[in-house]
């Protein structure tokens, strides 16, 4: 078991740092007074801790243990598809993670959102059996970060390995990959041997190699593939001989700063 190390929220470290931005907050308006309001009698028997309407949407907040009875009562009540199923990381601020439900009636042209907040190392009670599309949804979400899905028929990782480790979408997980991130393709085909041979994994994306002849092209020293670089700058003017259409053939030193519109 590797040792862990705490890395807090990651995503307090912007590049955009504004202390007087306040944003705004979205209208919300009460759920009793809506056309909602026999969706939320269809609920009766599920406590719910909160409720309005948001962008002509139904946002409830249930306890995590009653998801699947609110699912149900909402499934009955139109809501026949989950459109979407995911979460959002309070680890920092609350301790946990804030699930959602996505749902959608087709014949009344209504959408409604399901919120429970799950604390960390607690269990979300499998969707699966009443949506079928909750089935990879619910393995994306452990996947992606790290909420435990209870009676899932096969909850395994859906797009990273199933030996990684950590969870990606979770905002203590580093952008560019952790230590294991660094090293896990290298390990994996050439062994932990072959480190000091090959080097680590490079994980920025931006990173671009002006030796790479193959990948990225080398302004102003182009040449054949696979040949070496050319050492002079060779200063080409890219159109074609004969010109475009309607457009004046363009020349390098022949240009006009444009200093207002027209």
């Amino acid at each position: 078991m590797r040792k862990f190390n705490p890395k807090g929220d990651q995503s307090k470290k912007n590049y955009y740092k504004d202390r007087f931005f306040i944003p705004e907050e979205t209208p919300k308006s009460s759920a009793n007074e809506s056309d909602f309001k026999d969706d939320l009698d269809a609920l009766e028997g599920v406590q719910i801790l909160n409720s309005y309407v948001e962008f002509n949407t139904l946002v409830l907040y249930v306890e995590p243990a009653q998801n699947l009875a609110a699912l149900r009562a909402l499934k009955g009540a139109g809501y026949e598809i989950l459109c979407e199923l995911s979460g959002v990381d309070f680890t920092e601020a609350r301790g946990g993670i804030e699930v959602f439900y996505q749902l959608l009636d087709i014949k009344r042209a209504r959408r409604a959102r399901l919120k429970c907040f799950v604390p960390n190392e607690s269990f979300l009670q499998s969707a699966a059996g009443i949506y079928k599309s909750a089935n990879w949804a619910e393995r994306e979400l452990y996947d992606m970060m790290g909420v435990w899905i209870e009676a899932h028929p096969n909850l395994a990782r859906l797009i990273m390995p199933d030996d990684w480790f950590g969870h990606p979408l979770l905002k203590s997980y580093p952008l560019q990959g952790d230590e294991f991130a660094k090293w896990y393709e290298v390990d994996k085909i050439f062994g932990v041997g072959a480190r000091e041979r090959i080097g680590e994994e490079n994980r920025n994306s931006a990173f671009v190699d002006e030796k790479d002849t193959f990948n990225f092209a080398r302004l102003y020293h182009e040449g054949a593939r696979g040949e070496p670089r050319p050492q002079e700058k060779i200063l080409q003017e890219y159109q074609e001989e004969g010109g475009v259409r309607f457009v004046k053939r363009a020349k390098r030193g022949i240009y006009k700063i444009i200093t207002k519109r027209k």
